[in-house]
């Protein structure tokens, strides 16, 4: 299984992303859970084509991506998991976990430190939510990230299978959170007890800062409810609630030089452009 997923993994990952991202673009259309305030075409476009820009900054800036520093660590025997024997399943289940730690821990990096915030609001000026919101990063931003992952990577020592598995949880996890489906409340309610649900994470894009300052988490629920930072619902109801930051309302968020643009030309402050 090990040499079957290294073997094919780029196809692998471009196809499940691709599965996912129609899927649930299919789902939200049929079942919306707020009303568009943008057009699609425009917010696809942008989104979309940060995606596209994201992964030819990684190809051609970053020489060794995830997979070949586990694959490097493992070879070196670098890493905790690779100095210690345990059964095959316990160090994917250990590595699944403290990966999942290290992408909630991140993403509260992110908003507390001005720096990276200014990085990562690019994130948060969609107005409108939807699975292609999961794409929307500045190539700033995707490279910290994946500084980042390679670090912790060679300092956990997961195995290769267990990095790539975990990409495409992950990705296929954000799609789903970020999407506009409505699901049925028993349904939101059940899940929301191990994974991240569109409700539970369109709360954190909501222009109030005490809301954005809740429910980081991308997959597992787990860490926000360990660690205090959980919101249950938005303040003025998933309806009637405003996404996006306040202070941007009037700038043209749907521009794609103007985001990539925007961390550079623009000071960051830590409650910009959020409601109290």
């Amino acid at each position: 299984m090990n040499e079957y997923l290294i073997a094919n993994e780029p196809t692998l990952r471009l196809a499940a992303f691709i599965g996912f991202l129609i899927g649930f673009a299919a789902l939200e259309a049929l079942l919306p859970r707020k009303a568009r305030t943008m057009s699609r075409l425009t917010r696809w476009s942008v989104n979309l084509g940060l995606t596209v820009v994201n992964t030819l900054v990684l190809r051609f800036v970053v020489p060794v991506l995830a997979v070949g520093v586990a694959l490097w660590a493992q070879a070196q025997g670098y890493g905790v998991l690779n100095l210690v024997d345990l059964p095959w399943i316990a160090e994917f289940v250990i590595a699944l976990l403290l990966l999942d730690a290290l992408i909630w821990a991140q993403h509260v990096a992110m908003h507390k430190f001005p720096l990276l915030w200014r990085l990562h609001r690019v994130h948060h000026t969609d107005r409108d939510l939807d699975a292609t919101t999961a794409l929307r990063f500045h190539p700033f931003e995707i490279l910290v990230s994946m500084a980042i992952k390679i670090v912790a990577v060679a300092m956990i020592g997961p195995s290769a299978a267990a990095i790539i598995l975990f990409e495409v949880v992950l990705s296929g996890m954000a799609l789903f959170n970020h999407s506009n489906l409505r699901l049925p409340i028993w349904a939101d309610r059940g899940l929301r007890f191990a994974v991240v649900t569109p409700d539970m994470h369109r709360i954190h894009h909501s222009v109030h800062l005490r809301e954005c300052d809740s429910n980081y988490g991308f997959n597992l629920s787990l860490w926000d409810r360990l660690f205090g930072t959980y919101t249950t619902e938005p303040q003025d109801g998933h309806a009637n609630m405003e996404l996006g930051l306040a202070s941007t309302r009037k700038r043209p968020v749907g521009n794609f030089l103007w985001l990539l643009w925007y961390p550079i030309g623009e000071s960051a402050r830590r409650k910009e452009g959020h409601s109290e």
